[in-house]
């Protein structure tokens, strides 16, 4: 693609939209719209320079006067201006976050809290956290920092809430209430079967033994479950057993485990699992909005039938597509196990992505939220590259950090890359805390200084 047009059109747009004064991050993002690959990044951002640095030392008449002869340009792809209205948003809405704490935040969950930030605020609405720590699987655990680095992370990003933080951890008696309903109603039922017993009944079609009890058995039933040890019995809700979608048929509702928990220890042994726990609380939270991720539409759909079956009005759900950021993979579980081991060095390493790792190298909080918020509300799995990120954060950071010469050598400066390649250097004069531009370098965030310093790039 020829780009030098394009990126002239944009240049105009953007500078007649502010004062005649082209912003390099704005023009980028646009492209990236465009359809411009990782590949061609190098090349365009030294045109994109040259253009915004010849566009700005014009008039604004000037400037105008030339837009209007390729304005046409730019039309191909219309560039979103904030997010679409929210659907049915009568009144003032009721959103909320539920993240569960098996870490920080990080650069990929981000975004749906920021969108749902983002209606809060745009409806005068109200936002509410809820702590979704109920006791997770082996394989995906509660971590106990993440009940402080959570909260510090949508503090970071700007996310304003309703306090105080509701923990589901608090709220085992009001699902222990709702499931005995469901099995006196008739549509729920305590199940012994084996994993390979009920993957065979779902792919025959066929219900399930345990299904066929009397609903006081059941309730005998439900009372062992308190007493009895992980797997043997569990909490299903009756579906149909010729439902297009397997993995819906009798769904768990309710499980056994006995691994302590962070906040309540050994105090229950019955834990409610997503599906459940949400229907619940939405209802009872009075949530108007559930914004979520894509890959979470079969717990919509089972919240949805539990909110029929109790005859309880639905709240509007909006799913987003995955956000997929090319060169990065994301896993909290792999990273407390790199943690564990001292391969990182916490969860603000920058190869954990996370919230703190990004406020450490340098990212700015308004940077992070234009990126995230320019791909706004749609279902699509959107790849998208980090240097439209690193274009906003050095546009904020050129006028306020502070300059120093780096040079390459054995010295008293450690700095960690994007890779985690660990290189050394020496900096003149000691520094303070705060933000540095290392000329030729990159831009970093110096938390603790000392004779030893750690610096940790935004971006080279």
């Amino acid at each position: 693609m020829n780009w030098e047009k394009l990126i002239e059109a944009y240049s105009l747009k953007n500078a007649i939209e502010h004062d005649g004064k082209a912003q390099e991050s704005r023009v980028i993002s646009s492209l990236f719209h465009e359809g411009l690959k990782p590949e061609e990044i190098k090349e365009v951002i030294k045109l994109v320079k040259e253009t915004i640095n010849k566009i700005n030392s014009w008039t604004l008449l000037e400037q105008k006067a030339k837009y209007a002869e390729i304005e046409k340009l730019t039309s191909k792809r219309k560039v979103r201006e904030g997010l679409p209205e929210l659907p049915n948003a009568k009144g003032k809405p009721v959103l909320r976050l539920a993240p569960y704490p098996s870490g920080p935040l990080h650069i990929g969950n981000a975004r749906t809290y920021l969108i749902n930030d983002y209606y809060a605020k745009k409806y005068k609405g109200k936002l509410i956290f809820i702590m979704d720590d109920t006791i997770g699987s082996e394989e995906k655990p509660i971590a106990k920092d993440a009940y402080k680095l959570i909260p510090e992370g949508f503090d970071w990003l700007g996310i304003k809430y309703k306090k105080p933080i509701i923990y589901r951890s608090d709220r085992l008696n009001i699902y222990y209430e709702y499931a005995e309903k469901l099995i006196r109603m008739n549509k729920a039922y305590v199940c012994s079967c084996s994993q390979e017993k009920i993957k065979g009944n779902r792919e025959k079609m066929k219900e399930c033994a345990c299904r066929q009890y009397p609903v006081k058995q059941q309730l005998e039933r439900w009372k062992k479950m308190f007493d009895a040890k992980p797997g043997e019995l569990v909490l299903r809700i009756k579906t149909s057993m010729e439902d297009r979608n397997p993995a819906f048929r009798d769904r768990v509702l309710l499980k056994i485990a006995d691994r302590i928990h962070p906040r309540v220890g050994k105090k229950y042994r019955v834990w409610p699992l997503l599906d459940f726990s949400n229907s619940i609380d939405d209802h009872l939270l009075e949530i108007t909005h559930i914004i979520r991720g894509k890959d979470l539409m079969i717990e919509s759909d089972m919240e949805k039938f539990i909110w029929n079956i109790f005859g309880w009005k639905h709240a509007e759900i909006i799913h987003t597509g995955l956000l997929r950021l090319k060169g990065i993979k994301i896993s909290k579980s792999k990273g407390q196990q790199e943690i564990k081991s001292g391969k990182y060095t916490g969860w603000d390493d920058p190869r954990t992505w996370s919230i703190q790792s990004l406020e450490k190298r340098g990212i700015q909080a308004e940077a992070l939220k234009e990126f995230l918020l320019d791909f706004g509300l749609t279902e699509r799995e959107t790849e998208a590259s980090l240097e439209s990120l690193y274009a906003k954060n050095r546009e904020l950071l050129h006028p306020i950090a502070k300059k120093v010469s780096f040079t390459l050598e054995k010295g008293n400066a450690k700095i960690i890359m994007d890779t985690g390649e660990v290189v050394y250097g020496s900096v003149p004069g000691k520094l303070k805390k705060g933000i540095y531009h290392l000329l030729k370098w990159g831009y970093c965030n110096l938390v603790k200084p000392g004779r030893i310093n750690e610096f940790w790039f935004a971006h080279p």
